[in-house]
């Protein structure tokens, strides 16, 4: 496995395409805008027009997108993937998904004798940059050992879930998690700021016990200076949420929590926040205290 094609290069793509390249691969690469891959273009990867020309030859092809639609898309379109990947290619889903999305991939991919994998990652665009990314993959299992040395160069928490579907199962409750642990980091500082208390006294005191967090090592200093700048959409995040609601609602689930997470970040949206990182749910709350006061 040599030649890859990635599709997808936006704030975590872009880092994982510079791994691939490190660890040896031949990248190929597609985007709608050239200008804004122009950075790993000149680092050796190979620019495309069209999907259909970015996959034709590879024998790897692995999509980060933003949403389910968008995923649709390139697999599903005239002349897209599954239209124009070589034969036997492994096709590997890394966007966070809808599962029966994913499940429904595998099944046409596997009709035509490529081998489908859905493996969406977490850790933020860090991981991305570190190369240390969680990847979560569901499919074949003999898909996912023949595709180690790829999600290696990428991730280094690599595991295999269970049939196709399974990777993306495993992210959403992985997204379930974050909606928790980020909103308890908000509403405790925004607790300690109405009572007072030096917040940055406050996170240096309670990072290191039972209440810390990952969420609260990354996102509590950048809510402290205000920089909401996003590692991750919230508007990515809020599609996330959305997904999940949806699985849960078919398991008869109700998730109160995921379900409150969501509202405050919806709110957030509608308020031209989606383009900010999801430690912006911060704004939530401040504008909760504003028109309290």
């Amino acid at each position: 496995m040599h030649k890859v094609g990635f599709i997808g290069v936006g704030i975590m793509g872009k880092s994982m395409v510079r791994n691939l390249m490190k660890a040896g691969f031949e990248l190929h690469i597609y985007a709608r805008t050239r200008a804004k891959v122009e950075d790993v273009i000149g680092e050796g990867a190979v620019f495309h027009e069209s999907i259909k020309d970015c996959v034709r030859d590879c024998d790897a092809v692995i999509t980060i997108v933003g949403f389910p639609q968008d995923v649709e898309e390139v697999y599903f379109d005239t002349g897209n993937i599954l239209e124009s990947a070589k034969q036997g290619a492994y096709l590997i889903d890394m966007t966070t998904t809808s599962p029966m999305l994913a499940k429904k991939i595998a099944e046409a991919g596997n009709e035509k004798g490529y081998r489908v994998l859905d493996a969406p990652v977490t850790g933020g665009d860090g991981g991305a940059r570190a190369g240390t990314l969680s990847i979560l993959v569901g499919g074949g299992k003999e898909n996912f050992e023949a595709c180690m040395p790829l999600f290696q160069a990428m991730g280094t928490n690599i595991n295999y879930q269970g049939e196709a579907g399974c990777g993306q199962h495993a992210k959403l409750a992985n997204q379930i998690m974050i909606a928790g642990a980020l909103s308890g980091v908000c509403e405790a500082l925004t607790y300690a700021r109405a009572k007072g208390l030096d917040l940055q006294v406050l996170l240096d005191s309670v990072s290191t016990g039972a209440a810390g967090s990952r969420q609260l090592d990354t996102f509590g200093p950048k809510i402290l200076a205000e920089d909401y700048a996003p590692g991750f959409f919230m508007k990515h995040f809020i599609k996330d949420m959305k997904l999940a609601l949806t699985e849960a609602n078919m398991s008869g689930l109700s998730l109160d929590v995921l379900s409150q997470a969501l509202a405050n970040y919806e709110e957030l949206a509608a308020e031209g926040y989606g383009d900010l990182g999801t430690q912006a749910l911060m704004k939530y709350y401040e504008e909760t205290v504003c028109e309290e006061e």
